[in-house]
């Protein structure tokens, strides 16, 4: 598959559509970022990578960052972890409180906002010093040591968060959060506040195309299983309540983040990543998914 005369040819004919989108401005320190960015970047399995636009430009990739956070738990506490967690896509806003109370504080899954607050309480209670430790997790995986969080964008979520503050709470009053809730924000915050360019976020999440392992030197990141059901998640759960539509249209394993970016998933093949910081009305990249849908019909490579 000639994948750089493909995204060029996709690249090309997105760039120019009219982008019904919008910013996520709700997030103050996002609105700071041009919405005409948009970039692409592809890495396979065998170390390859091509990208196109503002693929080399750093943004926040906010909810994406709850994949990495998920698999460092898992790492940690194992199957242990689905006692917190559940497994099923939510049909609900990314936010949304009121599946908490009919389910007794246990989020649907582990990549709306309250599954992924349930994570950050695992990781605080398992690392000596989580902020610190999870960043040089994502730097072990990438091989990448000028990985970071993003100080403003952090303190800009925070002055907004009232709805994140209020899902913890809830949450802790069904004795699902062990940690003072106010620790357990202060590390999510952070953690959605990861920056990374489209090249950097491609080759960050190969190893979830490689069967858990890290193609530059066949370091185990996730056993077999565990990436299997890593990769399962993304393809449910990964973009909210347009999950469904996601595989409908695209057909592979991905996560989104309101910072624009997504990360879709080819096991055995590819990782690619795209940004383009206007959201549709799911909260998703409008162009992003659109490159998408053209990428895997043109290229008809999809897990389908």
């Amino acid at each position: 598959m000639n994948f750089e005369e493909t995204i060029k040819e996709i690249y090309n004919k997105i760039k120019d559509i009219e982008d019904n989108g919008h910013s996520a401005t709700y997030i103050p320190q996002l609105a700071n970022v041009s919405s005409e960015n948009f970039g692409v970047y592809i890495t396979t399995t065998d170390e390859l990578g091509f990208g196109l636009g503002n693929c080399n430009e750093r943004f926040s990739i906010q909810s994406i960052a709850k994949v990495l956070s998920l698999c460092l738990a898992y790492r940690i506490v194992g199957e242990k972890i689905w006692d917190r967690l559940g497994v099923e896509p939510s049909g609900s806003a990314f936010n949304s409180l009121v599946q908490l109370e009919t389910d007794n504080g246990i989020p649907r899954n582990p990549f709306i906002n309250a599954g992924a607050i349930v994570i950050s309480d695992i990781l605080i209670s398992n690392l000596d010093n989580p902020k610190e430790d999870f960043l040089a997790f994502v730097r072990s995986v990438s091989n990448n040591t000028d990985l970071n969080y993003s100080s403003k964008v952090a303190d800009s979520e925070k002055e907004v968060g009232f709805r994140n503050v209020a899902l913890c709470n809830f949450i802790k009053s069904f004795g699902n959060i062990h940690n003072d809730p106010s620790d357990v924000l202060d590390f999510y915050f952070e953690l959605c506040s990861l920056e990374m360019s489209c090249k950097e976020l491609s080759e960050v999440f190969l190893f979830l195309a490689n069967k858990g392992r890290k193609p530059i030197d066949n370091t185990e990141i996730l056993t077999k299983s565990q990436s299997k059901r890593v990769n399962a998640l993304m393809q449910t759960c990964g973009f909210y309540d347009e999950s469904g539509d996601f595989a409908f249209k695209v057909g592979l394993p991905g996560k989104s983040g309101v910072g624009g970016g997504i990360i879709a998933i080819h096991p055995n093949q590819y990782s690619i990543a795209v940004w383009s910081p206007k959201l549709n009305k799911k909260g998703n990249s409008f162009k992003g998914m659109k490159f998408l849908e053209e990428f895997t019909t043109k290229s008809e490579l999809s897990i389908f």
